[in-house]
């Protein structure tokens, strides 16, 4: 009778098994593990295919797990990788036994001939892995709605980083050759020359837009000084350029100034309409008038404005990605970073290692969304 961590003969750590309602088995592909494996340990070429595709944690199996490991440290010690080699670093990690010895490992070289179709393999093995974080974070999320004591939004938090972290770590961008990056930058060019010298999203301020070439996709961009000295105004005046003018779609993300409070600014920008007069609403009929006019434009203006308090990178994250894909968001703007949270796990700590957290992150944010 098999032992319950026991399957098809191959020891696999009980951390990996997930209880579900059915009795099912996870997701899993034993099979092409051994296959990959066997490959690797006969084929240089092979190694080099899938070195950056797998992880360790992504085969189900623990001996597989070992095996792997034991690889992977010959590899980036730059040490010859063959049946003989991997069986010895899994002897220096005592995991020889553990995996069933050499007779396994000339196992494993036996079902396999070369390492053709070994990336898609590997692909199949990694989506494998992938679907099994899912259901595991599933569990997970389940258990924790049942918890009466957990506050809702930071189980959200935590939830989206988990999702996050599977998404980041699994999903590798592979590297492009230089034939295709040179016809990028061709095209880049030709664009920017079409531009008079503008490579980025024109500010709508001539000189600073000369220096900076307009605001790079991808590009972190700090606005910074001194209390009181105009950011808000500035950051708004060019989410007006950009979006009036150019009819370029931004998102305003503001943490201080209500939406209600910027829109009105831009509104007296746009009339010539004092703060004063609008907030009191003391107009006169034709400055109704001159107001009902000009701002035709501004409502027309695919500027997007979200005046959430303490939001949190993640929550940034998800209203981001979700205006990028139904307005196709080029530019966002978040005023300001101090007040936002890194939220979930990662509250309490130190302040300084906080915001620096909601740096890299919203940095991340910017590549992905390939917006400055």
């Amino acid at each position: 009778m098999k032992q319950p961590n026991q399957i098809q003969g191959f020891k696999v750590d009980k951390s990996t098994i997930i209880n579900l309602e059915k009795g099912k088995i996870p997701p899993q592909a034993l099979d092409l593990e051994e296959a990959v494996l066997g490959a690797m340990m006969i084929d240089k070429k092979g190694v080099d295919e899938v070195i950056d595709i797998l992880s360790p944690e992504a085969f189900y199996s623990e001996a597989h797990q070992h095996i792997f490991q034991s690889i992977f440290e010959l590899f980036q010690e730059s040490k010859p990788i063959d049946l003989l080699t991997v069986s010895t670093q899994l002897k220096k990690n005592e995991k020889l036994d553990i995996v069933g010895g050499d007779f396994y490992l000339i196992s494993l070289t036996q079902k396999v001939s070369s390492s053709a179709h070994i990336e898609y393999h590997a692909r199949i093995i990694l989506q494998k892995f992938i679907q099994r974080s899912l259901i595991k974070i599933s569990s997970e999320i389940i258990e924790d709605a049942y918890d009466e004591t957990q506050d809702v939004f930071d189980m959200l938090d935590r939830a989206e980083a988990k999702l996050y972290d599977v998404t980041q770590g699994n999903l590798k961008r592979s590297s492009e050759t230089a034939q295709d990056l040179v016809i990028q930058a061709k095209k880049k060019i030709e664009e920017i020359s079409n531009k008079k010298g503008l490579s980025g999203i024109p500010s709508g301020f001539d000189k600073l837009d000369r220096l900076t070439s307009g605001w790079q996709p991808s590009d972190l961009v700090i606005v910074a000084a001194r209390p009181g000295m105009g950011k808000t105004a500035l950051t708004l005046s060019m989410a007006r350029n950009i979006s009036v003018n150019q009819n370029i779609p931004v998102a305003f993300f503001s943490l201080e100034m209500s939406s209600v409070q910027l829109i009105t600014r831009l509104i007296s920008s746009e009339t010539g309409l004092s703060s004063e007069k609008l907030r009191t609403g003391k107009l006169e009929k034709h400055e109704w008038e001159q107001l009902n006019v000009k701002v035709k434009g501004l409502e027309k203006a695919p500027l997007y404005i979200d005046d959430t308090p303490s939001l949190s990178i993640f929550d940034l994250r998800a209203k981001a990605r979700r205006l990028a894909s139904q307005h196709g968001i080029k530019l966002i703007i978040i005023d300001y970073l101090q007040l936002m949270t890194a939220g979930g796990s990662q509250k309490g700590g130190n302040r300084e290692q906080e915001i620096s957290t909601i740096s890299r992150n919203l940095k991340a944010l910017a590549k992905e969304l390939n917006v400055p």
